[in-house]
């Protein structure tokens, strides 16, 4: 076969990083070579993204800038994740220089793929979903982490919120088994992993079709079980996004409350602090249900990290129900808040709503949402001045070649001065200073 190396680009969040490497992993396996630039490679595929409308347009930029790269032969170009599924032969269709689309369940089958294009030229597609055989964990080779190592424990989304796309790009809810998990965290702690994050479009919805991995451990439901069981691994941290009001358990700040490995920080999208809002979306909950969600969670023995999501100018949303939003803000006091102008994604019901909201009115409510966020999470920082936190060192600070940078078990960005040889360890900083994003302190 002439085509050899293979450069993958992925966008979006961390379930596409682990179908890269996971992609990564087959291909190898196959006698593929991975490389890092996409001007020395003979195949160029990019993971693509289509939950925002922003992250759907990187990909169709990145392919033109592949096209006006000068090189003596023209690489493969195929588009895998998302965009793939949702598009599939439209993609195709609008440009002929793609060879490859590749869906959401068919990671596993690129090195097939690849071949029949070597066979015949012609432009493939496959939107099928995963097989029976297929893996869901990757080699440590291919992680983008020898630290950090993401472990799908769920895929896809039976939610059904009306603005998102994910249920038709991911499809249903697939649990993957326990005792596969745990396997997974044992071989990344014995190469040396400090780090593991449960991930999944909704991880309170885990619902394995066999409890072999989770028996003997007690939870509530099933994902606490194997908050637990995965804790017993004796892995030094152990995080989890992203959760889903309606499913949260209290059970999962007891089960955090019970390990010290299972990290204080949790991910809980509100997307708005108004009912009717709430009720358009389909989320399933009353914000005074989200609310009570929150004081567990504040409530706790241990100080846990609480970031969330939010969309301003969802079709139809008031100005008092914009301003039900930012008291439901101020109310919680979260650590980090995302947050997202609405952009009507194809295919969703929302699409189909009238968007009543003006482009410069969503962008008011977002920098006035903003603002307060800022000025709680001024304070929130601050608090931890004084403080010894623990910090996973990750690498050198982007900003300081003399600092290096890490996260803590809270989430929470710190950077310090320190030597190289701590990359990849565990060490105590005390925190001396809070800035907007990130918090800087001293080596002890």
């Amino acid at each position: 076969m002439g085509q050899k190396r293979i450069y993958i680009e992925t966008f979006g969040c961390q379930m596409n990083v682990a179908d890269s490497e996971r992609a990564a992993t087959s291909l190898r396996a196959q006698g593929y070579e991975l490389t890092e630039s996409s001007e020395s490679a003979d195949v160029v595929i990019f993971n693509t993204c289509s939950v925002r409308e922003k992250a759907e347009q990187k990909v169709f930029h990145r392919i033109k800038d592949i096209k006006k790269q000068n090189s003596e032969k023209f690489p493969i170009i195929g588009i895998m994740g998302c965009v793939a599924q949702l598009m599939g032969p439209a993609l195709l269709e609008s440009d002929h220089s793609l060879k490859m689309v590749i869906g959401t369940g068919a990671t596993d089958r690129i090195p097939r793929l690849l071949k029949h294009i070597a066979d015949t030229n012609e432009q493939i597609i496959d939107l099928h979903g995963r097989e029976e055989s297929d893996i869901w964990d990757a080699s440590t080779t291919d992680r983008h982490s020898k630290y950090i190592g993401f472990v799908p424990i769920i895929e896809g989304c039976n939610k059904f919120c009306t603005y998102c796309i994910v249920p038709y790009s991911r499809g249903r809810e697939r649990s993957r088994i326990a005792l596969d998990v745990i396997c997974e965290g044992q071989n990344l702690l014995a190469n040396g992993y400090k780090e593991i994050q449960l991930i999944g479009q909704n991880v309170n919805s885990y619902r394995p079709h066999s409890d072999i991995g989770l028996q003997g451990f007690a939870g509530a439901t099933a994902f606490s079980k194997l908050l637990r069981a995965i804790s017993s691994t004796g892995l030094p941290r152990i995080k989890f996004t992203t959760s889903f009001p309606r499913d949260f358990h209290d059970d999962i700040v007891s089960a955090i409350e019970e390990n010290e490995n299972l990290c204080n920080w949790i991910h809980l999208p509100v997307q708005s602090g108004n009912n009717r809002i709430l009720r358009a979306m389909r989320r399933g909950y009353k914000a005074e249900e989200y609310i009570k969600c929150v004081e567990t969670i504040k409530n706790s023995r241990r100080r846990i990290s609480l970031t969330s999501d939010i969309i301003v100018g969802f079709p139809g949303e008031t100005e008092k129900e914009f301003e039900d939003t930012m008291k439901l803000i101020e109310q919680c006091q979260f650590d980090g808040l995302y947050i997202f102008k609405y952009s009507e994604r194809r295919g969703t019901p929302a699409a189909k709503l009238n968007d009543t909201v003006t482009s410069d009115e969503k962008t008011r409510r977002f920098l006035s949402l903003e603002k307060l966020q800022m000025s709680i999470q001024n304070k929130l920082y601050n608090s931890y001045v004084g403080s010894t936190v623990s910090v996973l060192v990750e690498g050198l600070s982007a900003r300081s070649s003399e600092d290096l940078t890490g996260h803590t078990t809270c989430n929470k960005v710190v950077n310090f001065k320190g030597n190289s040889n701590l990359i990849g360890k565990i060490v105590n900083v005390c925190i001396s200073e809070a800035k907007a994003h990130s918090l800087y302190g001293r080596l002890i």
